[in-house]
């Protein structure tokens, strides 16, 4: 078939690519071939506009024992137990089929974790779509929205709860910028042996390649190369691209493929994620600098009459291929054979470093290694500053005078969709499959226990599109440091971080230019709060019709929490009646000044109207703050922890006095009295590193003082009441039914 400048664009693929895949091959590809090189040199699989970037941040610390470029990151925990985890994107499959999009992200990401060899124990979401609630400007594709919305957490829902991982929680953002394009960054976390790690390396000149589990079929053909794309009025129609995942097969999958590690005779393993057969047969292969050989009359097959271009792109799921000790293949085939899976050699490793594919006696594919993968290109793109649609300073008549009512804004705050209590999601969730949580949705930090050890794993995601895009650098320090302060709040020292970068066009210089910056700020963050990155996921061409999302870094962040002597992780309520509410933060930290004020949610869901910049962060004092919270941890001095971030100080002490209605379906343990000035920048405004903490009253001195000595401030705020004493926040004065109420608002709107 004659190779034509349409059939180029349909793979993705410019003349200058091609011309570089003629020089590689020294010849022009077959169609079989340009496949391979289309899903390999797409922006999902080559990451060609990020890498050059990616490479400045920082990979190693102390307790990172893989970092970027395997299945998985994975960190030492101690006691031999090493913690593996990641996070990726599945925005595209889950626009155009919401469930099985969800579903097959959440299915994805836990193959990453297992194929180290680590049995997964959690899962976390961080989700966004456009408005779902109709506002008085007629917010637009509501009904939309709200289908996605529903359709998402559903197929979340059953892939986790049938595959019997605990889901944590993570978060869920509403705003304009995601109704054409929702964000759906799947995040898992597993633990393993620490010398039972496996990676992916085809090792082992003659050894065989056996494929393992589902059978292939023609869904997910393409699905790298849409996801590397803007979606347009067509994009619908690709709804045959989206895979179908099935939980309770990848459950068997996860047995088995432990259970063939636990033999000594697997050598290497790789999932068959984006692009399939072909990216886990010459990453592997590129890994150990060997090739690979496939038959692909071998394969199995669910239908009938596929080819090899097929074949070598589906994305089938639930699908992995390993590498084996030669003369130990029937070892693996007795394992999976018992657990019902298929288990066939399909090829071997080559001493040559390609990949030679043959489909009925044919060789359809000789590549070099390199080629497909390190040698794809990478791109210098064009950056250009974002140009600012939003102002620096308020509006006339939009900032809040003395005559607000700041009663009414705070129910309006606990009833909006980003402040609202997203219990009515998590519920559907299995929280404590398997029995090691011991934090789960609802807080700040997911917290798993390591069995048989005195330590558990602390995990958070966080996020702002709206500080990135009036500030990406700012906005991506501001995300680390949020997920980072998360982790601390349950006591736990943070100590590595995952990232999910969600942006537009990257050939857009704007675009391009927020990308870079975005992951400057985030390696100057993980730089100083001592969380290096060890992997992630890069998702481009967020747009619908040309309007791009907002730039949305997402991260996750790991850290590590000890509970001798009987200490369990600090939970964000508030304990009970009689304890003083302090909250711990920088000097000078301008909580009546407003600086932030309009960056805030107040600003966006009360006042209607954006302006100004994030707020300030002095990484230094945020690391001192995460000190301060181990610390106090360890010392007794605090019984519970919440940061300050979405909504202000109001939302935080709300939600520290309600969060026992939700976790354990209870009234309010207590109400709150705080005295501080009557106005929107005191309870509203959101300036970093900011945690709320309660504690006994005769431990006052000890905390204030730890926290002087670490250049931080503890300041008393007022103290916890009787439930009936309900919330008294200066001139504010609302029963907890009330505050109860609003702040499920949302539950009711979407019954």
């Amino acid at each position: 078939m004659q190779i034509t400048p349409a059939i180029l664009a349909q793979h993705g693929v410019t003349p200058a690519e091609y011309d570089q895949i003629c020089r590689h091959l020294g010849r022009a590809p077959n169609w079989t071939e340009l496949g391979v090189f289309s899903v390999m040199w797409s922006e999902h699989c080559s990451y060609k506009s990020s890498r050059v970037h990616l490479k400045t941040l920082p990979t190693e610390g102390a307790a990172v024992l893989q970092g970027p470029g395997e299945n998985a990151g994975a960190i030492r925990v101690g006691n031999g137990w090493a913690c593996v985890f990641k996070i990726e994107s599945h925005n595209h499959p889950s626009y155009i089929e919401p469930f099985q999009g969800a579903a097959t992200g959440v299915g994805g990401i836990l193959r990453d974790v297992f194929t180290m060899g680590a049995r997964p124990v959690a899962i976390m979401d961080s989700l966004r779509f456009g408005p779902i609630t109709e506002s008085p400007n007629g917010a637009p594709h509501a009904a939309k929205n709200r289908a996605l919305l529903e359709g998402v957490v559903a197929g979340i829902a059953h892939y986790g709860n049938c595959f019997g991982v605990a889901n944590l929680g993570g978060e869920t953002v509403f705003d304009p910028s995601y109704a054409g394009n929702p964000l759906v960054n799947a995040f898992a976390l597993g633990l393993a042996r620490e010398d039972q790690l496996f990676y992916g390396k085809a090792q082992g000149v003659g050894n065989p390649v056996i494929y393992v589990g589902a059978k292939t079929g023609r869904d997910g053909i393409h699905g790298a190369t849409m996801a590397s794309e803007e979606f347009h009025a067509g994009s619908q129609a690709k709804r045959p691209n989206v895979q179908v995942g099935d939980p309770f097969l990848e459950k068997l999958l996860l047995e088995a493929c432990l259970e063939a590690m636990a033999t000594g005779a697997v050598l290497g393993i790789q999932d068959m994620g984006a692009a399939g057969l072909t990216s886990s047969s010459c990453e592997m292969g590129a890994r150990a600098a060997t090739g690979v050989a496939l038959d692909l009359d071998r394969v199995p097959q669910r239908e009938t009459g596929m080819t090899a271009y097929e074949m070598l792109l589906s994305e089938s799921q639930e699908r992995m291929l390993l590498v084996a000790e030669r003369g130990r293949e029937d070892e693996v085939f007795a394992v999976f054979s018992k657990w019902g899976l298929d288990a066939v050699t399909v090829g071997e490793v080559l001493a040559e470093p390609r990949m030679v594919v043959r489909h009925h006696g044919e060789v359809v594919a000789d590549i070099p290694n390199a080629a497909l993968t390190d040698a794809a290109p990478r791109y210098h793109r064009p950056q250009a500053p974002a140009t600012r649609t939003i102002p620096l300073q308020p509006a006339p008549g939009w900032a809040p005078g003395p005559e607000r009512n700041l009663h009414a804004d705070l129910l309006a705050l606990l009833a909006s969709p980003n402040v609202a209590s997203k219990a009515w999601i998590y519920e559907t969730y299995d929280t404590m499959v398997r029995g090691n949580t011991l934090a789960g949705p609802g807080g700040d930090a997911g917290v798993i226990r390591v069995k048989g050890t005195a330590t558990a794993v602390a995990m958070a995601l966080d996020g702002n599109g709206r500080w990135c895009r009036l500030d990406p650098r700012a906005g991506a320090r501001l995300a680390v440091a949020e997920a980072a302060r998360k982790v601390a709040c349950s006591g736990a020292r943070p100590v590595a971080a995952t990232n999910c970068l969600n942006f537009g066009n990257p050939e857009k210089p704007e675009v391009m230019w927020q990308l870079a910056e975005a992951i400057a700020g985030i390696g100057e963050a993980c730089r100083e709060l001592s969380t290096p990155i060890t992997g992630g996921n890069v998702s481009l061409y967020n747009e619908t019709l040309g309007q791009g999302i907002d730039p949305t870094p997402v991260l996750g962040v790991v850290g590590l929490l000890e509970l001798d002597n009987g200490r369990e992780p600090l939970p964000s309520r508030f304990p009970g009646p009689g304890r003083s509410v302090v909250l711990l933060q920088p000097p000078g930290t301008p909580s009546q000044s407003g600086a932030s004020l309009g960056a805030s949610e107040y600003a966006a869901a009360i006042l209607g109207h954006t302006w100004g910049q994030p707020p300030a962060l002095d990484l230094a004092l945020e690391r001192a703050l995460h000190e301060l919270l181990a610390q106090a941890h360890t010392e007794r001095w605090v019984e519970s922890a919440h940061q300050v971030s979405t909504g202000g100080l109001a939302v935080a002490l709300v939600e520290s006095c309600l969060m026992d209605s939700i976790e354990r379906n209870a009234p309010p343990a207590c109400g709150v009295e705080v005295s501080l000035a009557n106005d929107a920048a005191t309870w509203f405004d959101e300036p970093a590193s900011r945690v709320l903490v309660t504690c006994d009253p005769a431990l006052l001195a000890a905390l204030s003082g730890a926290a002087t000595a670490r250049g931080l401030v503890a300041t008393v705020l007022g103290r916890t009441t009787a439930p009936e004493r309900g919330l008294r926040l200066g001139s504010i004065s609302i029963p907890l039914a009330d505050a109860d109420g609003a702040w499920r608002q949302l539950t009711q709107v979407l019954a």
